[in-house]
């Protein structure tokens, strides 16, 4: 395995010109305003899981159309009043597993929430929340799924559920909503990157080798990952190239990088063949939050800078969240 994208220093330049369409913040809005309209259905049920320093709630709450949606929330077990809540978004293919997984955040002092993404468990962790809404023909996996057009996509479903589940996170009595994050690596760090992008008042973003960013270029250049599905159904499927990349305009993570404000710490690895560097690159350059550094990781595939990138995080964000002063 070898670097294969730009040099880092041209890396670090990199201010790729990203098609985005006129009514992007339109369709947002409105689509989360119609995800909104729908009760939320809050619940939270306790779970045994065995371990006395972790306390442990099964989640369901109200996502796109109203659909159920499932996650975990956890806090340390002592905890009485309301703590920094960091709020979690899981790879492609993976679910939210089983809840002893998710022990670092609470054991750091935090209360911690991760969402299971819908249709998706079925790789490395298990899932428990299907995705309800059908498509047209596609490429296995869950990339072109309705890409025909961004009313239909299954990244809109997955984007708003992504924000609901932030918003029920915060409803829980152990989380301060004055001081949320949201982290994630590949998808999930695409999924943090976009809440970034749609709620305007997070505390701090944490993106590890995001996936979801620089469509254009990503579809040209990676080796491996599944970029490649949208390649092999366009391979299929002639002729339906413009349609599809203006339906992945509207969830490019560049283009919410480039309203995202909030102090982010980004990580990159130069010989990441499911997220190539510069498709991350673009994202973090185009970040309009002037607060931003990122891990450079230049010997490591797309697992990155793994258990060193974590205490990285819960370095700086002691740093973000501490009082001032």
């Amino acid at each position: 395995m070898t670097q294969y994208d730009m040099p880092l220093a041209e890396l670090r330049a990199y201010h790729p010109r990203v098609t985005e369409p006129e009514d992007f913040d339109a369709f947002w809005r409105q689509t989360l305003d119609a995800t909104r309209g729908h009760a939320p259905r809050i619940s939270f049920e306790p779970v045994d899981t065995g371990l006395t320093g972790i306390r442990t709630w099964d989640v369901t709450f109200a996502g796109y159309e109203g659909h159920p949606i499932r996650g975990w929330f956890t806090a340390p077990a002592g905890a009485t009043e309301p703590l920094p809540l960091v709020v979690q978004y899981h790879g492609y293919g993976a679910g939210r597993g089983l809840p002893h997984t998710w022990g670092m955040w609470p054991l750091a002092g935090y209360a911690h929430f991760v969402m299971d993404v819908r249709g998706q468990g079925s790789g490395v962790d298990v899932g428990d929340t299907p995705d309800p809404d059908g498509s047209p023909p596609s490429q296995p996996g869950f990339m072109t799924r309705g890409i025909a057009a961004p009313e239909t996509y299954y990244y809109r479903r997955v984007y708003a559920d992504a924000v609901r589940g932030l918003e029920a996170a915060r409803s829980h009595p152990l989380a301060d909503r004055a001081r949320t994050v949201a982290v994630g690596g590949s998808q999930g760090g695409g999924l943090a990157l976009a809440v970034a992008g749609l709620v305007p008042d997070l505390s701090a973003v944490a993106v590890d080798v995001p996936f979801l960013c620089h469509f254009e270029r990503a579809l040209s250049l990676a080796p491996d990952g599944p970029y490649l599905e949208i390649v092999r159904y366009l391979r299929a499927h002639r002729g339906a190239a413009e349609s599809a990349l203006r339906t992945l305009s509207y969830v490019d993570g560049v283009s919410f990088a480039a309203r995202a404000l909030p102090p982010a710490l980004f990580s990159v690895a130069l010989m990441d063949r499911s997220c190539p560097p510069s498709t991350v690159f673009a994202a973090y350059n185009a970040y309009a939050g002037d607060d931003k550094r990122i891990e450079v990781y230049p010997y490591n595939g797309h697992e990155g800078g793994g258990p060193f990138q974590e205490a990285a995080q819960q370095r700086w964000l002691a740093r973000i969240l501490s009082p001032e002063p």
